[in-house]
C-alpha cells in the first residue's frame, strides 16, 4: 500500500506543527508544536478560543486588583496568554511547545534572560517541566548570548528568525538546543531581488538549511536544525531528513493527502564525508558577516518588526476584550440592582404595579408582553439604553 508523504517524512524527521490552533494540532498529532506572536494573535481572535482569552484576562484582573488600568491588565494577560495556549497544546502533543520571548526585547540580552526565566517559572508553577518547553528568541547577537546563559540554567532555547549562516554558527557555538531557519522567507527575498522562481534544490531557503545541517553534522554540534516558514511542500520534501521541520496545518494536510515516493535528502553520514571549513564566530565576525548579508539583515529586522506589530495588535485586542467583559459585568450588576429595587415581593418578576414608572417604559422592557418584567428583560433593556447613550 502506498504511503503518504507525511508518513514517510516522519520516518526520518520529527514533524512539528507550526500553529496556535489547538484543533489543528489535534488533527495532525505532531511530536512538538511551535507558536509565535502572529500565530497566537490569530488564534486569540478565533471564537473557539475566546474562553482561553477571557479566562486569562479575568485571572490577570484578579491578580492586579480593581484599581489596575485596562492597559496594565492586558500587559499581564499578554504574557500569560502564550502560556495558556502552551498549556493547552501540551495536553495534546507528547513533546515540547515553543513559547516566544517578546520580540521588542530582541536587542536586550538581560531583558531576554529575565523574560525567559519568567515564562519558564509560569510553566513550572503549573507542574510542567522545563524539559517540555523551548523558549523562542530572535537570532540577534544579543539574543544568542541570552540563550547561552539560559542553556546553562537548563532552560532550552529555540533561536528563531534565523536567515544567515553566521547566525547558525553562533547559535551552535553558544550551545543552544535548536534553531529555526526560515526557509520560505529566504525564498521570498531572493524571488523579489532576482525576479526568478526557484524549484526544488535550487530554492535558496532549502540551500541555506542544507548548508547549516551539513555543517552541524560535520563538526558534531548538538544543536538541532528545524526548518520553518515553508511556502510549499516541495521545500519540505527537499529537506526530508532534517532533524525537525515545523509545518503549517495547510501544508501538513497536503503532505497527508499526497502519495508519492519521498527519498531522504539530508543525512548525517553524508555530511560527515563533505569537505567543509570550520568557522569561529565572535561578535566582530558576526556583525561583519551580518552587514555583508543583505538578505539576513533585512529579513531579521523585518521579522522582529512584524512580530512586534503582532504583539501590539494582541495587546490592543486584549484591552478591547477586557473592556467588553467588564462592561458586560457592570451591566449585569446594574440590572441585578435595579431588579431588586422594583421586585418588592421577591417573586422574581416586576409587575406593572411594582414598576411604578411610566407605562411606555414598562411596555418597552416587557419584551414578551406578558405583563411582568423578568431579570433577563431588565438586562436587555438596560443594555439597549447604554447603547443609545454611547451612540
Amino acid at each position: 500500500m502506498a504511503k503518504t508523504l507525511l508518513e514517510q517524512l516522519r520516518q526520518f524527521t520529527v514533524v512539528v506543527a507550526d500553529t496556535g490552533d489547538i484543533q489543528a494540532i489535534e488533527a495532525f498529532t505532531p511530536q512538538d508544536t511551535t507558536t509565535n506572536p502572529s500565530l497566537i494573535t490569530a488564534a486569540a481572535q478565533m471564537p473557539q478560543y475566546q474562553p482561553i482569552v477571557d479566562q486569562t484576562l479575568q485571572a490577570a484582573r484578579k491578580e492586579l486588583g480593581e484599581q489596575a488600568t485596562p492597559e496594565d491588565v492586558a500587559k499581564l494577560a499578554f504574557d500569560r496568554l502564550a502560556i495558556s495556549f502552551g498549556l493547552q497544546i501540551l495536553q495534546i502533543v507528547p513533546g515540547r511547545v515553543s513559547t516566544e520571548v517578546d520580540a521588542r526585547l530582541s536587542y536586550d540580552t538581560q531583558a531576554t534572560i529575565d523574560k525567559a526565566r519568567y515564562l519558564i517559572s509560569q510553566y513550572e508553577q503549573t507542574g510542567i517541566s522545563r524539559e517540555r518547553v523551548l523558549i523562542k528568541i530572535a537570532s540577534t547577537w544579543e539574543g544568542i548570548k541570552a540563550a547561552e546563559v539560559l542553556e546553562k540554567e537548563g532552560i532550552h532555547c529555540n533561536l528563531t528568525l534565523l536567515f544567515g549562516f553566521h547566525q547558525a554558527i553562533a547559535c551552535a557555538e553558544a550551545g543552544v538546543t535548536l534553531i529555526s531557519p526560515f526557509v520560505g522567507r529566504i525564498l521570498d527575498w531572493y524571488k523579489k531581488e532576482t525576479g526568478k522562481d526557484y524549484v526544488g534544490a535550487e530554492d535558496p531557503g532549502v540551500q541555506s538549511v542544507t548548508q547549516i545541517y551539513n555543517y552541524y553534522k560535520k563538526f558534531g554540534y548538538k544543536t538541532e536544525v528545524m526548518g520553518a516558514s515553508f511556502r510549499n511542500i516541495g521545500e519540505i520534501c527537499e529537506l526530508a531528513g532534517c532533524d525537525l521541520l515545523t509545518i503549517s496545518p495547510k501544508l501538513l494536510e497536503q503532505l497527508q493527502e499526497t502519495e508519492a515516493d519521498l527519498p531522504r535528502k539530508l543525512d548525517p553520514a553524508l555530511a560527515a564525508t563533505l569537505d567543509i571549513v570550520k568557522i569561529t564566530v565572535d561578535k566582530a565576525t558576526f556583525e561583519k558577516m551580518h552587514a555583508e548579508d543583505a538578505m539576513a539583515s533585512e529579513k531579521l529586522a523585518e521579522g522582529i518588526q512584524g512580530f512586534t506589530k503582532a504583539l501590539e495588535l494582541l495587546e490592543q485586542l486584549l484591552i478591547q476584550r477586557l473592556t467588553q467583559l467588564e462592561g458586560q459585568s457592570t451591566l449585569e450588576h446594574a440590572a441585578e440592582d435595579i431588579f431588586r429595587v422594583y421586585d418588592h415581593d421577591g417573586d422574581g418578576f416586576i409587575t406593572r404595579e411594582e414598576w411604578a414608572g411610566t407605562d411606555a417604559v414598562f411596555d418597552a422592557i416587557d419584551i414578551n408582553h406578558d405583563g411582568k418584567i423578568s431579570p433577563d428583560e431588565i438586562a436587555v433593556g438596560l443594555g439597549a439604553a447604554f447603547r443609545l447613550v454611547e451612540a
